[in-house]
């Protein structure tokens, strides 16, 4: 290929990424008391958010529709013609309809408003063209910048980029006026390295008899026999009262290797204040933890006090990389 027609096309995309970087930036100025009636009306809702559209506003319409369900806010997507066809039966009184269309004259989307009017049921329409029948019909009308589309044939583009941001917009909106937290997104996210970025310690973690630990006083011999026999590697030494004082490891028993090491206590062999992990916390982080100090398990402790044992294979296992 020429280099002139690696310029042309590169120069075309940059037009294209110009505009419709022109159209977000008048989204961002745009956004004023309408945004936020629409924020209102989905946030008291008592039911879903039903989001339609047809043609490329319809993809995109489907996308909010993913968007908002994963982050919180129960919704789905109704094709304007199936909804014709039997599919209104989905959309009830407590719910809220959201409707897309560049020109708000789209034919399909008729039924739709007329069964909305009908019952009650509260309507957003997102719409480019300032007069319209949907703009009319829509309890609250989030009229897009009047940017124009990113080539002179007209096909969508800048308008679907605008709509598409205005429904993450509204997502993120709804999510942090809830509070919708991290272990939130995580119970909607269970698959892939998406759902592993959640899994927490205490999922993951050995517990009760499984995790390996001896008293200050216990002789090594006897200190010795657990490391073997719980196959961590190391074991974790705990105070009368049942907290955890520290940590005996392959390194250890190396450093103080000698003729009478069995005859002495666990106290005297272990490293104090071992470095441990919380229940409630990521297993992203114990695994950052163990590569930054180059360890390879961690003790989970509640209220200063060891409650199990996470050995980096667990984690590895659990595809948290």
């Amino acid at each position: 290929m020429k280099l002139a027609q690696i310029n042309k096309d590169i120069e075309s995309a940059r037009k294209v990424l110009e505009i419709e970087i022109k159209g977000l930036k008048a989204l961002e100025r745009w956004l004023d008391d309408k945004f936020i009636a629409a924020i209102d009306l989905i946030y008291s809702c008592t039911g879903r958010v039903i989001l339609s559209g047809m043609g490329k506003s319809g993809h995109v319409a489907r996308k909010i529709a993913a968007t908002l369900a994963s982050t919180g806010t129960p919704a789905f997507f109704v094709h304007p013609g199936e909804a014709s066809h039997g599919d209104l039966g989905m959309v009830t009184k407590n719910d809220v309809v959201i409707l897309l269309s560049n020109s708000g004259e789209t034919s399909e989307l008729g039924d739709i408003i007329n069964y909305s009017k009908r019952f009650s049921i509260p309507l957003i329409g997102i719409v480019r063209r300032e007069t319209s029948i949907l703009v009319t019909a829509s309890d609250v009308a989030l009229i897009l910048p009047n940017i124009p589309e990113a080539t002179e044939t007209n096909a969508p583009t800048t308008s679907t980029t605008m709509m598409l941001a205005l429904g993450d917009a509204l997502a993120i909106a709804l999510l942090e006026r809830r509070g919708f937290t991290n272990d939130d997104y995580g119970i909607f996210h269970p698959g892939g390295k998406l759902g592993a970025a959640f899994i927490k310690v205490k999922d993951l973690m050995h517990k009760g008899k499984e995790v390996p630990l001896v008293h200050e006083d216990m002789k090594m011999s006897d200190v010795l026999i657990e490391i073997t026999r719980k196959r961590f590697g190391c074991a974790g030494v705990i105070k009368q009262n049942g907290e955890i004082s520290g940590i005996i490891t392959d390194g250890d028993l190396r450093r103080h290797m000698s003729p009478n090491i069995t005859e002495r206590t666990a106290s005297d062999i272990m490293t104090k204040n071992p470095i441990t992990i919380g229940l409630e916390d990521l297993a992203s982080k114990s695994l950052s933890i163990m590569q930054d100090k180059t360890i390879t398990s961690l003790f989970i402790i509640d209220d200063k006090k060891p409650v199990g044992i996470l050995h980096i294979h667990d984690i590895l296992k659990a595809g948290v990389i």
